[in-house]
């Protein structure tokens, strides 16, 4: 039975709706006699921390408890999870929840924090439980203090920044502080006072990080934020990056960005690497050659270590903003990586680290692109995905490959925990009663009026991970990454309707399989009802009478699964250098992401496969999974107010592309990435071979992937069409998830699907993944053509037939014969060409696929034919953005939709209703500099045309490049 405050409240998840209830539950006053450890870590930014405590008792068995302590210094409590939390002037209390109030002898339980502070923020040293002190030792993180520069100091360029800062440990030495400058790590200092220099930085906006490391590998943060101003005179240009090899030499040109009125001398100055050198000390550039430049020789001595080693030369001219060059010097004493392609993959890293090429917030965090207009799926080039942190994550492990540093991985990892993995915890769920249904409707103009109707009399399945999760972990937080951040905040919802905090969490697509991006209405992802109408966005999107302040976060299970995938290469390659230590606690948290990431194979409401009705059966246990890595999984919760309460759902909709058996593989086999649950390992084995079934089960006879299957058809259970097959009950979808554009007619997910598959060939040998890879690279290679620079690869998809056969428990194989594919164009995305050729490289290595090596080389080749300054890229048509103004059509379906009853406005006073468009409610649009060539193409002009450096696409072609050097070249 489920008991209820009140009536239930609304929520939402992608793709759909749904609400649940609860009621608050008041801890038990029974205490033991106890004894504890407690450790207390904080993460300090700005006027703002994070603090984790842990609770350990090692004493009697404990039913609840209450846990007390003082802060030493200002600090005030904003927001608490998993316990209740009350502070009375410095005093805190924290008491347990209903489900973490009994910790047995050895046992321990997680709680944290959000507080602010000013000053200083030290630690509490004393703790009680149940009024008395614990016992135990108390082992608490180090604090970390920047005391320069002072937080939005300004510095005319080229700026030498000095980042000092104060640390201190309650138990012993601090072991190091790491300097970190808008996400890079760039200095270590092991003995006070604690510094690191910043040397000759150009304009543009930072942010300082030190973090304090004590001998238990507890960590502290504080950051801060600072400008450096430009000049009006002509910048100094020299290239990001320069390899050279060991007693070897490179040209390093040097040149202005406008003619100078006279001569101007450069000065050339190396800071790094001893063994580098510049030659000469100084350039002379004039108003003739100011554009052409002068070349400067760069030189790299012959030493005995096998390492490579790393330089900066810094261009400076007075008054002039300077540049600077990131110089890697490859080793010939056995350091990685040794080949042209390594070398390759080390200048693009470095230009995709470089803080002035635009690719990281100043908060560190990485963009979806460098170009801020850019729509596609995200909406914006500076918002950015949990794609883009999996994407970093990968990158950052290949580069400790190379160089052997796993400081810049696991600070990937770290920010990725603190802004893309929602802290807020879940009180009050119910795994018996996951979420109300709700059925999705296939336009968006059927929402709210006939889509996302609440249904109580509907039943749902029980959630059978939650009180495992629970056990094993000790908290109510989801650790997944929600899928979208508003980066740089440019819609000003800010964090929970604070209008301020950036990143902030957003959502867009919510409005059934036929909303295209250009169709969407961007909204907070925390609905405190600040903005949109009277009760936020919540009304574009379900019909209530009563709607409910809430948060929910929806989790795209590829990038979480990518990231698995890049912490089993750090492993590996850790290991091979002995260096596993460094990237321990990273590796412990992909496992435990790994635990949380078997939402995805569930059933939406937990339904049994085959599902046909809206009251079909439910599951129960384990019988509601499809073992499948489905379209998203999503939960959340209320906000304020007197009732509490909290939902998880999964996904009924699966598709080929979003399948990864390597990480199922690596979270079922490799011990340090094997998640904690108990059941755990046994979910991701049974996944592992149900997620190869499903490749056999879609694959066309041409060898391309066919879309996938749902458990939902229609997305809300309706009965089947006649004579489609089914996998394991689920039917068969040629484009599933959504429709403007098909989802299934992309190459992209073809090229990241079966590189995944590729891999997970690689390192297990096993003979159905090679089948697979046998057909689809015949198939990709036979349309696929190069010639020098010029490569055209697979674009656009067209599919007929269907599977000759349904799958279920025991079939090894179906007649496909009738399933095809065509080609319907081309393209040359550097990105999906980059994934393309990393499955070729790993299939080929592996098979000894003569023609996948060749092609491999051929297309990075040609890729690497169209480096600029900041990477690589292409010349791209965008036709589609003639969408930017379409007002709702209701003949064709298309152009933004609001119902004529909502009116509202977005935080910049764009007014939202029945008139919107696309482009109306993004207004801050006309701003871009690129909006004059959209607005010419708008008013009757030719289609605009960029060269963009998304994120991805330039990982992609990096990690091609290393693996293409490492098993290949």
């Amino acid at each position: 039975m489920k008991l209820s405050l009140g009536r239930r409240r609304v929520a939402m998840a992608a793709a759909g709706v749904l609400v649940v209830g609860g009621v608050a539950v008041v801890p038990g006053t029974a205490y033991a006699a106890p004894a504890c450890d407690v450790t207390y870590a904080s993460n300090s930014w700005g006027s703002g921390f994070t603090a984790a405590i842990t609770i350990r008792n090692v004493g009697d068995p404990m039913t609840s408890w209450n846990l007390g302590f003082t802060f030493p210094g200002n600090q005030r409590l904003t927001q608490g999870w998993s316990a209740n939390w009350t502070q009375s002037g410095a005093n805190v209390t924290a008491t347990n929840l209903s489900y973490n109030g009994n910790i047995g002898t050895g046992g321990s339980t997680s709680i944290g924090f959000n507080g602010s502070y000013s000053g200083t923020n030290a630690s509490p040293t004393a703790f009680t439980i149940n009024g008395v002190a614990c016992n135990g030792a108390q082992n608490t993180a180090p604090t970390v203090d920047i005391t320069a520069p002072a937080a939005g100091a300004t510095f005319a360029a080229p700026a030498n920044v000095t980042v000092s800062a104060n640390a201190s440990d309650a138990e012993g030495p601090v072991q190091r502080v790491e300097f970190y400058r808008n996400g890079m790590l760039v200095g270590t200092d092991t003995s006070a006072p604690y510094s690191y220099t910043n040397s000759a930085l150009p304009a543009g906006s930072y942010t300082a990080q030190a973090r304090a490391y004590d001998s238990a590998g507890l960590s502290g943060i504080d950051e801060v934020a600072f400008t450096v101003g430009g000049t009006s005179q002509a910048s100094v240009i020299v290239p990001a990056t320069v390899t050279v090899a060991e007693g070897s030499t490179s040209p390093l040109n040097v040149r202005l960005s406008a003619a100078p009125t006279s001569n101007v001398t450069v000065s050339l100055a190396r800071t790094g690497d001893t063994d580098v050198t510049v030659s000469p000390a100084s350039v002379t550039i004039t108003p003739s050659n100011w554009n052409s430049g002068v070349n400067a020789t760069v030189s790299a001595a012959q030493d005995a270590d096998s390492t490579n080693d790393a330089a900066s030369i810094t261009g400076t001219a007075s008054g002039r903003t300077p540049g600077s060059t990131a110089v890697t010097v490859t080793d010939d004493e056995g350091g990685e990586p040794s080949g042209e392609y390594g070398e390759e993959f080390l200048e693009l890293y470095n230009k995709i680290k470089a803080p002035a090429n635009g690719y990281f917030s100043p908060e560190g965090v990485p963009y979806h692109s460098v170009e801020t207009l850019l729509v596609e799926a995200p909406d914006h080039g500076h918002e950015t995905t949990s794609e883009a942190f999996s994407y970093w994550l990968f990158l950052e492990a290949m580069y400790g490959r190379t160089t052997g540093q796993w400081g810049p991985f696991n600070n990937a990892w770290q920010i990725m925990d603190r802004y893309i993995i929602p802290s807020e915890t879940q009180s009050n769920y119910n795994a018996s009663d996951p979420a109300d249904y709700a059925p999705e409707a296939n336009r968006p103009d059927l929402y709210p009026q006939q889509g996302g109707k609440l249904d109580a009399n509907i039943r749902v399945g029980q959630d059978p991970l939650a009180a495992e999760l629970q056990s094993t972990y000790n908290s109510g937080r989801v650790y997944g990454m929600h899928w979208l951040l508003d980066v740089d905040n440019v819609y000003g919802y800010g964090r929970c309707g604070d209008g301020t905090t950036k990143p902030a969490y957003i959502n867009t697509y919510q409005r059934g399989p036929q909303e295209s991006v250009f169709e969407t209405v961007p909204h907070p992802s925390c609905e405190t009802f600040a903005d949109g109408g009277p009760n936020g966005y919540l009304p574009l999107f379900i019909g209530d009478s009563s709607y409910a302040q809430q948060w929910r976060y929806t989790n795209a299970p590829d990038a979480d699964a990518r990231a698995v995938q890049a912490a089993y290469w750090a492993l590996k390659w850790a290991k091979e250098q002995g260096n596993q230590s460094q990237i321990a606690t990273t590796v412990q948290n992909a496992a435990k992401m790994g635990d949380y990431l078997r939402y995805a194979m569930y059933d939406k409401y937990f339904k049994q496969p085959g599902c046909a009705s809206p009251s079909c059966a439910v599951g129960t246990g384990k019988n509601s999974s499809a073992y499948l890595l489905s379209w998203y999984y999503a939960w959340g919760g209320s906000q304020g107010g007197s009732s509490s309460w909290s939902w998880r759902i999964g996904s009924s909709h699966n598709h080929g592309g979003y399948q990864n058996p390597f990480a199922a593989w690596a979270l079922s086999t490799v011990t340090e990435l094997i998640p904690r649950s108990p059941t755990a390992r046994t979910d991701w084995a049974t996944s592992l071979t149900r997620q190869i079934d499903f490749y056999t089960w879609l694959q066309s006879a041409d060898g391309a992937i066919a879309g996938g299957a749902t458990n939902s058809w229609n997305g809300d259970y309706s009965a089947r069409p006649a004579g489609v097959p089914t996998f394991y009950g689920m039917v068969y979808d040629v484009k599933p998830v959504y429709h403007d554009p098909p989802s299934n007619q992309w190459f992209g997910f073809q090229a990241w699907s079966m590189e995944r598959v590729a891999e997970y060939y690689h390192e297990s040998g096993d003979a159905r993944a090679k089948a697979l890879l046998d057909k689809w690279v015949n198939w990709a290679l036979a349309n696929t053509t190069v010639s020098g620079s010029n490569y055209q690869i697979p674009s656009t998809l067209s599919w007929s037939g269907q599977p000759g056969g349904s799958w279920s428990a025991g079939t090894t194989s179906v007649n496909n014969s009738n399933l095809r594919v065509s080609v319907v164009d081309h393209t040359t995305d550097v990105g999906v060409a980059g994934a393309y050729a990393r499955t070729l490289v790993y299939y080929g290595a592996k098979a000894d696929h003569a023609g996948a090596k060749t092609m491999a080389k051929a297309l990075l080749d040609a890729v690497l034919q169209h480096k600029d300054d900041l990477g690589v890229s292409v010349t791209e048509s965008k036709a589609d953005y003639n969408r930017f103004d379409d007002t709702y059509n209701s003949s064709t379906g298309q152009g933004l939709y609001v119902p004529s009853s909502f009116t509202g406005t977005m935080p910049n006073g764009d007014p939202i209703n029945s008139q919107s468009t696309f482009l109306s409610i993004r207004s801050f649009l006309e701003e871009d500099p690129d909006w004059p060539k959209v607005e010419a193409y708008l008013n009757g002009g030719a289609v605009p045309t960029f060269n963009y450096h998304r994120f991805w696409a330039q990982i992609d072609v990096a990690m091609a490049l290393h693996d293409y050097d490492r098993l290949i070249g």
